[in-house]
């Protein structure tokens, strides 16, 4: 079930591609918002706001070891274009290794300061107690999220998007079975609904593994391949490390924005909590066409086909464009429906701030799937570096603005709402700058090229 992106046309192969990733995040973030749906529903609004506060300490957390996981691959997509199996599988066991150790370290370091974290987040004396009791059960699953999210992007590396998106289904249907189980039935509370998730976390893991273990010998790390290279680490920790940063910054700035949101009160939490799940949803299609974007990259990179990329990156910035017009109206129109359907009926102040909320955001979707596409581009050719700035001129724009209009009396916290599409915006201009740039650099190089000799083009024709 390998895919190639090297070859083929570049449309057709890219949608191919991408089309699982979707399908993937939008599984996922259905059965987030299945969580709040039966939360809200079932719990009333201070179970919603505690588990949305964690639903964004988590999402920054897990976002570390996906960074390191999506640098890997990146790194493992440019060996595949290169047809360097030896590379491939030396790349499989140092990255293993690395990530798994910080997973661990990680994990530890979480259950000894969940306290100080939530003090940290201004976290109301009213919701503490639940958000506790459910972080300290959800904290378990970080190895699973590290488990899959590595599996995957290893498959993915070799164009294999299908089978994480089978295994996703599977633990997304059973997330939802076992909220309404533990929730509605056995009355676990904030706890059950933690609990459905890392049982669920663990089957896609364990699922995948097996798949992996089972039908994928030719990924296996050989006996000669099992080395740790000092040169292969600190390559990986190249790609890795400036991914991890890059998803991290994003996701620390909104956790502080989450703390300035709790600061408002239960009702502006759970606003937050909904509309966040709903936002993400919307726009989770295009993070992931950015993801299969930047495989696609990566190989092509790998196999120096500067033109394709050229092509890819035309094509991507147009279809970008077409969904998020598409999606910015549905939301945009339907901003009150939408938060209606997870908070209890009579909560009108809960469903105006929300849905206040998706019609600021919902009319600039296409700014963040433009940053997503910047993202992907620069992680993919070397470059994590550049999308490490443009994370910051995003999210430090954001956080700043957020503080600063918050404090203006007429606007209050609608100002926290304005401050996340001009961050996106000021981002978007650096990100055509670099990549202006670095078209300008491309040409100066191929200018040169004829210059060769007729001998030495035919040889770099003829190579990997």
């Amino acid at each position: 079930m390998q895919l190639d992106l090297t070859e083929g046309k570049v449309v057709s192969r890219l949608v191919r591609f991408a089309a699982p990733l979707m399908a993937g995040n939008l599984l996922q973030q259905l059965y987030n918002v299945a969580d709040t749906f039966i939360v809200g529903r079932y719990l009333g609004d201070e179970a919603l706001a505690a588990v949305g506060s964690s639903y964004t300490l988590m999402v920054f957390l897990t976002s570390i070891l996906i960074g390191l996981c999506m640098g890997s691959g990146v790194y493992l997509s440019i060996q595949f274009g290169k047809k360097d199996q030896n590379a491939f599988q030396e790349g499989c066991f140092v990255s293993f290794l690395l990530i798994a150790a910080i997973t661990l370290v990680m994990n530890v370091a979480l259950y000894f300061g969940i306290d100080l974290i939530m003090r940290l987040m201004n976290i109301p004396p009213e919701v503490y107690a639940m958000m506790r009791e459910y972080l300290w059960v959800i904290f378990a699953g970080l190895f699973a999220t590290f488990l899959y999210n590595y599996l995957s992007n290893c498959l993915r590396a070799v164009g294999n998007s299908v089978v994480p998106l089978v295994f996703l289904c599977v633990s997304a249907v059973l997330n939802i079975g076992l909220d309404i189980l533990f929730v509605t039935v056995l009355d676990r509370g904030v706890a059950g609904a933690a609990e459905a998730t890392v049982i669920a976390q663990y089957a896609s893991a364990a699922g995948l593994l097996a798949y992996y273990l089972c039908r994928c010998r030719e990924l296996h790390v050989s006996r000669q391949n099992a080395v740790f290279r000092w040169s292969t680490l600190g390559t990986i920790v190249n790609f890795s490390a400036l991914t991890c940063i890059q998803q991290s910054i994003m996701n620390l700035g909104i956790l502080m924005v989450q703390g300035l949101v709790n600061s408002f009160g239960t009702t502006v939490m759970s606003a937050f909590a909904v509309a966040v799940k709903v936002d993400t949803l919307a726009y989770s299609p295009v993070q992931d066409f950015g993801n299969a974007f930047s495989t696609f990259v990566a190989q092509n990179h790998g196999a120096k086909k500067l033109e394709r990329i050229r092509q890819g990156m035309k094509r991507s910035v147009q279809a970008v464009a077409v969904f998020c017009v598409a999606v910015s109206a549905l939301v945009f129109g339907l901003a009150g429906q939408l938060m209606g359907l997870f908070v209890k009926d009579g909560s009108r102040e809960v469903i105006a701030v929300g849905a206040e909320y998706l019609r600021i955001e919902g009319m600039f979707y296409f700014l963040i799937g433009l940053l997503f596409l910047f993202y992907g581009y620069f992680r993919a050719v070397g470059r994590p570096g550049v999308s490490v700035v443009l994370t910051v001129v995003s999210l430090g724009t954001r956080v700043v603005l957020a503080y600063l209009l918050s404090a203006v009396p007429f606007l209050g916290v609608r100002g926290i709402w304005m401050s996340v599409p001009i961050g996106w915006f000021l981002a978007d201009v650096a990100g055509m700058l670099f990549l202006a740039k670095s078209t300008e650099k491309e040409k100066g190089l191929g200018k040169k090229q004829p210059e060769r000799s007729c001998a030495e083009r035919e040889d770099s024709g003829s190579g990997a």
